[in-house]
């Protein structure tokens, strides 16, 4: 299974941004609008995202191409929801907060970031 969904992405990679939304579930569009609201940009450089683009936390732009998620997880959609939802449960001393993203939302955010190739 594990194997299946890595081809997926893959596969999905060289294809558009609606090649997404399957494998995570999420709307890439309600994911911007969702790291809008949560200010994920004054963090982050974010392709896409009308902000100065913050230097604390990594650019994201290139996301769906990265091999990891927080230099722990392997690049998947499940491993991104999790992350986005509580990154201390992954990297307890990680600077990213918790910023009490529901599931929907995170599936949307992981949609997004998928976008970023």
């Amino acid at each position: 299974m594990k194997t299946l969904l890595a081809t997926i992405l893959v596969l999905a990679a060289c294809g558009s941004s609606h090649d997404f939304e399957p494998a995570t579930g999420g709307n890439p569009s309600a994911g911007k609008d969702a790291i809008r609201a949560y200010g994920c940009a004054a963090c982050h450089d974010i392709p896409g995202v009308d902000a100065p683009g913050g230097r604390v936390g990594p650019p994201l732009g290139g996301f769906a191409k990265r091999a990891y998620i927080g230099g722990e997880l392997p690049n998947t959609p499940e491993n991104l929801e999790r992350w986005v939802r509580d990154p201390h449960q992954i990297e307890l001393h990680t600077a990213m907060p918790t910023l009490g993203l529901t599931q929907k939302e995170a599936r949307d955010v992981a949609a997004y970031l998928y976008t970023l190739d």
